[in-house]
């Protein structure tokens, strides 16, 4: 795991005296799960490298943790050794704990002055979210943000991108405050923590990020991941940053699928997409259908009620979606040879399901575009490779119509959760390149009241299996 900091400040040396650390020594230090070392690669009055290596022992992590008999393996086979974590926050901490807290006795009026900084990680993860959220983060604090992902593996293309950036952060910006940035949402960014997180917690979070993230448009986000979603620290911090209640995560999603309603209301499209895909899946002639991603169930209740489908099942990542579509479909009181052929499912869609597979076909209605770009491949592989429904019908928003939506802004998404949003052409290659890779053909047909100049507002392909198995 390797931190690098460079300034070219004149005279750039200076930067030993605000971390505290002589460019000519090398230094060693102990920590709970394994040595840090800092040194400085370029030492120059023009030009000042100091690098922060860590070197994390996770066997010494495995021994120190109790054998609850579950995920053995993962204890030894992980990639905390080299991808930024928690781990370093711990380290900014215990290293250079005076340029964190902005003490420089030497050179006090240095530790106070703006200085032109870039940070450099080799192995950030930025997991749920990727490039996007990686630039959320950072931008709005002043940061220009360079990052390059890495693949899987570069001898098997085909395994896709990996969650991995080396992420460049360029910035006049003091030393403390950059340091302050990284120990907070380095952790948030990986989306996971080494340690358990309590009370404690809330307080580093409002220590270090008190200053800045109570203005940070991404405040709710970088709280909830910063204290791992325990819903009672989360409402605390953000109580404190000035916000009196916090959003619930689902209640959060609820509101943005809310928002993308009212904004394509005028054009009716949520009703009008519900019964096209029901239309195109009874013209298939299917008996057993799966509605992937099925949210709170809308589209679920038209098939529920509908004879020509034998069985049917919905599948979301989000248990509380689940359980918001059963009441519902609940109170929607279907007799008993309607709800008997009706089931619920709790799964990801980038993974292979077994229970997914031999349905006559699939439903994905709005969903590609919440996955990272870099998961489609997943999602493909899950669906079309493994499940292999016979008819996949598939909708996703033409971004070229965003132009007509009045209160949405130039080069936003409809909704706060998409990943992307595709143009017409993009979302034909990709419908050609899946169709290619398993054997399928599609029709793509608009969505919508087709507008001249940009289309209609959203598209859908029906794609059909054909060929040998």
């Amino acid at each position: 795991m390797l931190l690098t900091v460079t300034t070219t400040r004149s005279p750039a040396t200076d930067l030993g005296w605000l971390l505290h650390k002589h460019p000519d020594k090398v230094q060693s230090f102990d920590l709970t799960f394994g040595q840090a070392h800092v040194f400085y690669p370029e030492v120059a009055d023009e030009r000042c490298t100091a690098a922060l290596v860590l070197d994390v022992d996770p066997v010494g992590l495995a021994r120190q943790r109790r054998n609850t008999g579950n995920e053995l393996l993962a204890q030894y086979v992980n990639d905390r050794p080299y991808a930024a974590s928690s781990f370093l926050s711990v380290a900014l901490s215990q290293v250079f704990g005076s340029a964190l807290n902005g003490s420089c006795k030497a050179k006090p009026e240095l530790a106070e002055t703006p200085l032109p900084f870039v940070a450099r990680l080799t192995a950030l993860p930025c997991r749920r979210g990727g490039e996007g959220f990686l630039r959320r983060l950072f931008e709005p604090l002043g940061y220009e943000v360079s990052a390059t992902r890495h693949p899987l593996d570069t001898h098997f293309p085909e395994w896709g991108e990996s969650p991995y950036f080396t992420v460049e952060l360029s910035a006049t910006v003091r030393l403390a405050d950059l340091l302050s940035h990284l120990y907070v949402l380095v952790p948030v960014l990986d989306d996971e923590k080494h340690y358990w997180v309590s009370t404690d917690e809330v307080d580093k979070l409002l220590r270090h990020g008190g200053n800045w993230l109570a203005a940070h448009p991404e405040k709710e986000q970088i709280a909830a991941r910063y204290l791992r979603r325990q819903g009672k620290l989360v409402k605390s911090a953000l109580s404190s940053l000035g916000r009196d209640e916090a959003t619930d995560p689902d209640e959060a999603a609820a509101a943005q699928d809310l928002a993308e309603e009212r904004l394509e209301a005028r054009v009716s499209l949520h009703e009008q997409r519900l019964a096209t895909v029901h239309a195109a899946l009874r013209a298939s002639g299917a008996n057993r259908v799966l509605d992937l991603g099925c949210g709170e169930g809308k589209l679920l209740r038209l098939l529920a009620t509908d004879p020509q489908f034998k069985e049917v099942i919905g599948v979301d990542v989000s248990v509380r979606s689940l359980e918001i579509a059963r009441q519902r479909l609940d109170r929607q009181r279907l007799p008993d040879n309607l709800s008997d052929r009706l089931k619920l499912l709790h799964g990801a869609l980038t993974y292979r399901d077994a229970r997914l597979e031999g349905f006559d076909a699939a439903a994905v209605v709005e969903v590609i575009e919440h996955l990272d770009p870099p998961r489609l491949g997943a999602f493909e592989r899950a669906l079309f490779g493994a499940a292999r429904p016979g008819v996949v019908v598939l909708t996703t928003p033409n971004s070229e119509y965003n132009v007509r939506f009045e209160n949405l802004p130039a080069g936003k998404f409809r909704h706060a959760d998409h990943r992307f949003e595709w143009t017409r052409a993009e979302f034909a290659s990709w419908c050609a390149g899946v169709c290619a890779a398993h054997g399928y053909t599609a029709r793509i047909d608009p969505l919508g009241d087709v507008d001249t100049e940009v289309g209609a507002p959203s598209q859908m392909a029906v794609f059909t299996r054909g060929g040998r198995e």
